[in-house]
């Protein structure tokens, strides 16, 4: 399983539950389609964080790199109904920062590995 980590800052005129329903119309129809795996979407509490940290951290599990890039193409084959909800998604965010990361210790010892 690998997870990708995404830190969100909403514009200044969004509402952040208005942001959550429309990210949550976008995943779970990733997720219908089985093009990511579970997901949960957090918020800063008490505004406790450090300057680099956003507002809201998203987590995305994903089995492996072939189901990331399938759910980017996905968007990128331009259903109707995929790119309306990810724009209304998108609409929201200011700001945005993301990350994959996977297990460590990986059971396939990557880090022993290189191609050249």
């Amino acid at each position: 399983m690998n997870l990708y980590h995404v830190m969100i800052d909403l514009k200044s005129d969004s509402r952040a539950l208005v942001f959550a329903m429309a990210l949550d119309a976008w995943l779970t129809l990733l997720q219908d389609e089985g093009r990511i795996g579970a997901w949960r979407l957090m918020r800063r509490k008490l505004n406790l964080a450090s300057d680099g940290y956003a507002d809201f951290l998203l987590e995305i599990e994903l089995e492996d790199l072939a189901q990331l890039d399938d759910a980017f193409r996905f968007l990128g084959r331009g259903d109707d109904e995929a790119v309306s909800r990810y724009e209304q998604m998108r609409q929201h965010v200011a700001r945005a920062e993301y990350g994959l990361y996977r297990p460590f210790p990986d059971p396939e010892g990557v880090d022993h590995l290189a191609l050249i």
